[in-house]
């Protein structure tokens, strides 16, 4: 049921993976497509990105051509072909030989020196844009940003100037690269503090760059991270296969399902590796290869949410299949894979800032109730499942449930409480502050993921007796207990002569005498 589940939720998305494949989309590279100054307070601005900076290793002496790559430890952010648009209406409002004609500042700060931008006269609102009672107070230039310099750096926050001359219609920054000396959350506005540029547009890109790639600096650790976990999973599918060629013969349909996630777990992790280190050697993430890993992983999620599932309702080992309920749970599946598919390819596919709060709660709320929903069928099944076997005095695949429902309940309260510590993390740190340590929220689901699958890998490993125990309801509970004794006990030779005894045996009593014999061993 589960496999079959697999083949159906990799048909939905294949269309759009294969038309986007091939194109790609900048990423660490922020670009401006004539993106219109927005009202706040009483500034006019556009936001030009936000991401974490490490150091650069070393600053270039000025005034020195440096060709820059990849991996050369230089921190920066460049400007390219950045150029700003007005209306003729306001061109129109000056001279002809106006030499400043207009002002636009490009502010960049680091979020612990938010404070150094704007200010606040008499104890009001705070204003980013220089008024005549803030130049009195604060000193500032009227029509100009507020800025306070930074007690480590002078030259911090910094300001750059551009200016419209006479009836321009736009002006354009020179290309231009602002070396990172401090490693931080990094800030980048373009600001107007006159009222006549209202409506004015910015179009061009700036390029992001740590010292060892194009990576933003909270993604940079889980490139090592993902390479981690792909050999992790190499060693857990090695040791299955291991296992899987050793007993193929008595393999069972619920192994088929278990062998599918491990090999959708493995390339999620290798597929992320790649996007991450593409991303970091090129500044491009490709839209082809993200969306294919995002789908990859979805499949997994589901596909691992429907095993659990049906694993409670003791499918493969209680019950050959689930009967009446096979239409329900590959409904919830689909359901499941549509929600985390949409919110996966909101948050990754092209785009390395954060979800906003309200976009970001449409397209978890769902999720989230589904993942509730899930746990209660699970649990509410896992119970149902336990009190038959231990109603047929099964006490193999009793204890074996026992320890799968233990696992499972470990994994939940660690879930609950890592939403808590999550929820906690971004409350407390609403300006990304603590970027450094953002990774490990991603990275806590997976390791948890691949400790659950280690579990039933563990539990539900091929094995010589895996046929024996199938089903409770197709062998007697006495042939189970025997089962058991004779494979603590006996040695693998051994199994097979007892077995050839018992059904070569003709006479009733010899087959009754060694039936008591089995249970006393």
């Amino acid at each position: 049921m589960a496999c079959i589940s697999v083949q159906c939720l990799l048909l939905l998305p294949t269309l759009a993976i294969l038309l986007s494949l091939f194109t790609s989309v900048e990423s660490s590279i922020h670009i401006y497509n004539r993106d219109p100054f927005r009202e706040v307070g009483n500034a006019y601005l556009v936001s030009g990105g936000s991401e974490g900076v490490a150091s650069s290793r070393f600053i270039p002496p000025p005034r020195r051509p440096f060709r820059s790559t990849a991996h050369d430890g230089l921190s920066y952010i460049r400007f390219e072909n950045i150029t700003f648009w007005r209306s003729k209406a306001a061109a129109d409002q000056h001279p002809t030989m106006a030499y400043n004609s207009g002002l636009v500042q490009i502010i960049i700060f680091e979020a612990a020196n938010r404070d150094n931008i704007g200010g606040s006269p008499y104890g009001g609102q705070r204003s980013i844009c220089c008024t005549a009672d803030l130049a009195k107070l604060e000193g500032c230039k009227q029509g100009e940003v507020i800025r306070a310099p930074s007690v480590t750096d002078a030259n911090w926050p910094m300001v750059l100037n551009v200016n419209f001359k006479g009836r321009q219609l736009s002006v354009q920054l020179k290309k231009k690269e602002v070396y990172i000396k401090k490693t931080g959350m990094y800030n980048l506005f373009f600001i107007s503090c006159d009222p006549k540029l209202k409506g004015m547009k910015v179009s061009g890109r700036t390029v992001w760059k740590n010292p060892d790639g194009y990576l933003p600096g909270r993604m940079s650790p889980l490139m090592k991270f993902y390479a981690i976990m792909t050999v992790a999973y190499i060693l857990l599918t090695a040791i299955w296969c291991l296992q899987y060629v050793r007993h193929w013969q008595d393999v069972l349909p619920l192994q088929y399902c278990i062998t599918g996630v491990i090999a959708l777990g493995l390339l999620e992790m290798i597929f992320w590796y790649f996007d991450y280190a593409y991303f970091n050697n090129t500044g491009a993430r490709p839209v082809g290869l993200t969306s294919w890993v995002v789908t990859i992983g979805a499949t997994r999620r589901t596909v691992s949410r429907l095993l659990i599932l049906s694993i409670s309702m003791g499918y493969g080992v209680v019950r050959p299949t689930l009967g009446g309920l096979t239409t329900k749970v590959l409904l919830l599946g689909i359901t499941y894979f549509v929600a985390s598919i949409l919110l996966n390819i909101t948050e990754y596919v092209g785009t390395i800032n954060d979800i906003a709060g309200r976009a970001r709660i449409l397209l978890v709320l769902p999720d989230a109730l589904l993942d509730a929903f899930l746990i209660l069928w699970i649990f509410t099944s896992l119970s149902k499942t336990l009190e038959q076997l231990q109603a047929k005095r099964s006490s193999v695949k009793l204890d074996i449930y026992r320890q799968f429902s233990n696992a499972l309940a470990i994994t939940v309260i660690a879930s609950v409480a890592w939403i808590g510590y999550e929820v906690y993390f971004k409350a407390t740190d609403p300006f990304n502050e603590r970027w450094q340590g953002g990774w490990i929220i991603t990275a806590f689901w997976d390791i948890l993921a691949f400790g659950l699958l280690c579990v039933i890998c563990y539990l539900w490993a091929p094995s010589q007796t895996s046929q024996r125990y199938a089903y409770s309801d197709a062998r007697g509970e006495d042939e189970d207990e025997e089962t058991e004794s004779l494979c603590k006990e006996t040695p693998q030779g051994d199994i097979g002569l007892i077995k050839m005894d018992r059904k070569e045996g003709s006479d009733s009593s010899d087959v009754e005498d060694d039936t008591q014999e089995g249970k006393r061993e």
